[in-house]
């Protein structure tokens, strides 16, 4: 889906809060929510995968995570930034911390669509971002929290920098190939879950790439509680069988969950439907879901008994924007506004992870 983001950054100022039970809306303060569930990674780091039995973690992405708590009646768990390759991201662990929510970083390559590209995934296999991957571990350690990476979201929707095709459905040539967004998924993962250089160098030899450039073998890499989250578009854009979800999977190894994005605009129920079987192995997260140009209580409930009825959703992320007056801001659409909030309202949908 097209997101119509303003990044106006100097504009996310964030708060500490905190909500009231009002509503049936949780009321568990920090570090009183159940532990997320750990699995161990090809690299040896644990991963946070779930929440126990059937908890779902609340969240949202861009704006003021307090006004949308407000909104809602419930704190989000889960804070999301969109972030760019390369560019300084300190503000986004520090507008998670005051919010008292777990980090969402998700990381793409340009500034919002038809910007400057950092980098292509061709790139990133041949090691020239492994500088920032250098210091986004080390970032991460400082932060001493779990961290979810939504890398490179959207893959196969042409409107982005790292697609393999372009709207028409010609090819953006070998760097942006399927093949290479695969190899430079794999080479982040490898590199974020950390260990000692020399050890990194063996796994990515393995994969038949290059050693980590920018530093020694005697080094390491801070080994980080992360968690990796691969969400394409159920159908790419343009819907061409090359830009297939299947075709940019990294494999079970190097995706910690699965999911995608979902607006009101485009309520394709079925493909959803035929999406989360396919990709069956790993817990299911909607990395942005949002309201978009019409005020839809009909849709949030349709949505809500979907996630109902397929219990390996266990994260959703409202794509809220940057301002107030953008598309997906939830001050347009009161009416849906008042049924999210009976949604959310059972304790199911948690407010906050054990991080806080």
């Amino acid at each position: 889906m097209r997101r119509l983001l303003t990044l106006n950054l100097a504009a996310a100022g964030i708060a500490a809060f905190a909500l009231s039970g009002a509503s049936g809306a949780s009321a568990l303060g920090p570090g009183s929510a159940p532990g997320l569930a750990h699995a161990t990674s090809a690299g040896g780091a644990t991963s946070p995968l779930v929440p126990p039995g059937r908890g779902i973690l609340t969240g949202v992405s861009s704006g003021s995570p307090g006004q949308f708590g407000t909104e809602v009646g419930k704190h989000p768990a889960i804070y999301g930034e969109f972030v760019t390759w390369g560019q300084s991201i300190h503000f986004a662990f520090n507008d998670a911390a005051a919010a008292h929510a777990t980090l969402m970083l998700h990381i793409s390559t340009t500034m919002g669509f038809g910007a400057r590209q950092a980098i292509t995934p061709g790139g990133v296999v041949a090691g020239a971002g492994d500088a920032y991957l250098l210091g986004l571990a080390k970032l991460i350690a400082s932060h001493g929290k779990p961290v979810y990476i939504r890398l490179f979201p959207e893959m196969n929707n042409a409107n982005n920098a790292y697609s393999a095709y372009n709207m028409d459905g010609s090819s953006r040539g070998p760097d942006y190939s399927a093949q290479a967004f695969i190899a430079a998924w794999r080479r982040v993962v490898t590199i974020l879950r950390g260990g000692t250089v020399a050890a990194i160098d063996q796994q990515l030899a393995a994969l038949g790439q290059t050693r980590v450039h920018g530093t020694v073998r005697s080094a390491s890499v801070p080994q980080t509680t992360v968690s990796f989250v691969w969400t394409p578009e159920t159908a790419g854009t343009p819907a061409i069988a090359g830009n297939d979800p299947a075709n940019y999977y990294p494999g079970d190894a190097y995706v910690d969950w699965v999911g995608t994005d979902f607006y009101s605009r485009f309520p394709n129920f079925p493909g959803l439907d035929a999406f989360y079987k396919k990709f069956s192995s790993k817990p299911f997260a909607f990395g942005e879901w949002a309201l978009w140009g019409a005020d839809n209580p009909s849709w949030v409930s349709d949505l809500f008994k979907w996630v109902s009825n397929h219990h390996r959703v266990r994260m959703m992320l409202y794509n809220q924007g940057y301002t107030e007056s953008g598309p997906f801001s939830l001050t347009q659409y009161p009416a849906s506004t008042r049924v999210i909030r009976a949604e959310l309202a059972p304790s199911q949908f948690l407010a906050y992870t054990a991080a806080w």
